[in-house]
């Protein structure tokens, strides 16, 4: 790597955009430490990002192309080790990802996410209903916890056929996935649990099939070679759809309320139809990525950035790590101006890399701006006079360098509720 020693990654994630700045100030690509010492290379231009996300010299399987994992260096405490772990498309390469992602597609087809919007919106409907009881008992709602997570884990409970009972336990265990401070015996915890809950889903699915996506995995078959998803490859594939798709959705939903809460100004924007609630969602997935670094890729050959319209003579050696540092590119004043880090609905450009890019774009990004779009706008007509009850900088983070969004999102529901 680089002689320029490490940037330190804050685990907890307590200042996601100060420490992407930081990285900024580096350049499209700097060296960062990881939890445990664990080194790798973030890169924060977009543009950058984009060419190697598409390289077929970058790889996401660390079996083949990460040599700390290789070796046996990487602990199963390590906060960071399901991510790394897991056998799914998501950390799959070249014929083996795409031989994955098409046995997905199959279960994960746009017709049933577009089926699913009459439910979204009676789940948003219930849930407001809710919230109104909760204001009659107290005069702050904590909206992360009665609303924004709620719908998604609802819905992708629905969509996976998880039993109601088994919310709690899947709740804590994402939230452990992602929390990127959790000592080793949570880890080890979570990861445990983990399975044992998606052990007893794929067997009760195995007896009894129904019209839900964990049957559909189970029942996917490659049309070429008409196999199926190995158990652990069913397990791992279900471990990334089912946290994916709950948590990037609650965070979106989470940092598009408070933006318009902390700036009336681009919410009378949209009352008065100057924007859209797409430009809503599109400017906070911009300014607020659910995901703020994405763990791991790696280089498959050494690999001179300069080559790729990076800066000259650094060199992503081959067999090291790469992070995709999407809240640090999202702001970068090289793509967005002076002005990068300003919430402006109006703003004519608004690429962001928050779903990322190419062959690994997330699948459920429709699923997850639908959900947006039925929530926000449900939420802002129900309660016109909605505040926040403290003052912004009191409120604190996720504790995660990879989950961008709020603890609690307490909340006055005003007249309207």
């Amino acid at each position: 790597m680089s002689e320029q020693g490490s940037i330190v990654i804050d685990p907890s994630g307590r200042d996601i955009h100060g420490e992407a700045t930081r990285i900024r100030e580096r350049g499209p690509v700097t060296r960062v430490e990881l939890p445990d010492g664990v080194e790798a290379w973030a890169v924060s231009s977009t543009d950058l990002l984009k060419k190697l996300l598409t390289d077929p010299r970058v790889s996401k399987d660390p079996r083949q192309h990460w040599p700390v994992w290789i070796n046996g260096e990487i602990s199963p405490e390590w906060p960071l080790f399901t991510w790394v772990a897991v056998q799914n498309m998501f950390t799959a390469y070249g014929g083996e990802h795409k031989r994955l992602r098409t046995l997905v597609s199959k279960a994960f087809t746009a017709r049933r996410t577009a089926a699913l919007q009459p439910r979204i919106e009676e789940i948003t409907k219930t849930l407001l209903d809710r919230i109104d009881e909760a204001g009659r008992r107290s005069e702050v709602v904590d909206l992360r916890e009665e609303f924004c997570y709620p719908l998604p884990i609802q819905v992708i409970s629905e969509l996976f056929g998880l039993p109601e009972e088994k919310g709690a336990e899947l709740r804590a265990v994402v939230d452990g996935i992602f929390n990127t401070a959790a000592t080793p015996e949570e880890v080890t915890d979570i990861y445990t649990r983990l399975y044992a809950a998606l052990g007893e889903l794929v067997a009760a699915k195995r007896e009894s099939p129904g019209d839900d996506l964990t049957s559909a995995l189970i029942a996917a078959r490659d049309d070429e070679g008409d196999t199926r998803l190995s158990e652990q490859e069913l397990l791992d594939t279900l471990v990334l759809m089912i946290s994916a798709g709950h948590e990037t959705t609650v965070n979106l939903i989470d940092n598009a309320i408070h933006a318009l809460l902390t700036h009336p100004e681009q919410l009378a924007h949209v009352r008065a139809g100057r924007a859209t609630w797409d430009d809503v969602i599109e400017e906070t997935l911009r300014v607020q990525a659910p995901v703020a670094s994405l763990p791991l890729r790696y280089a498959v050959e050494d690999l001179a950035v300069g080559e790729l319209g990076g800066p000259e003579g650094v060199v992503i050696g081959k067999g090291e790590a790469i992070l995709a540092a999407y809240a640090a590119a999202g702001r970068n004043p090289e793509d967005h101006g002076a002005d990068a880090d300003r919430f402006d609905v109006t703003r004519l450009g608004k690429e962001h890399l928050a779903f990322g890019h190419g062959v690994h774009f997330c699948l459920g990004a429709p699923l997850g701006r639908m959900e947006a779009r039925i929530a926000l706008p449900a939420l802002f007509e129900r309660y016109p006079d909605l505040e926040l009850a403290v003052p912004d900088d009191e409120l604190s983070p996720v504790a995660s360098f990879i989950s961008n969004g709020h603890r609690v999102l307490p909340v006055r529901l005003g007249a309207g509720g």
